[in-house]
């Protein structure tokens, strides 16, 4: 199913991360600011998938445009190149932005 904007992708996470072992052993806490689209807060605790809208600190931030969010997560876009070329930003704990693939 292909995500049109980040509210749909934020509003079905936590559904689609129960379904899924993908997280099983990761704990950590994201801020996601979606420039155009508001910003979401993101916690796992061992594979459980909380989402909470708003937000101002986390462990790992990562901003990026709506565009390139909604790419990333639909698979058109590669979230490393997009972070090498500046269209994504990570501040805090960058391994746990790595870690963040297994949940897309």
């Amino acid at each position: 199913m292909e995500i049109q904007n980040a509210r749909e992708f934020f509003d079905g996470l936590e559904a689609r991360a129960a379904s899924s072992t993908k997280a099983a052993g990761l704990t950590a806490e994201y801020l996601f600011d979606i420039d155009g689209a508001g910003k979401w807060t993101v916690r796992v605790d061992d594979g459980k998938v909380s989402v909470e809208e708003g937000g101002e600190e986390a462990e790992t931030t990562i901003a990026t445009s709506e565009d390139t969010f909604v790419k990333i997560v639909n698979g058109e876009q590669n979230a490393t190149s997009a972070y090498m070329t500046g269209k994504l930003k990570v501040s805090g704990a960058l391994g746990n932005a790595m870690k963040l693939q297994k949940l897309f």
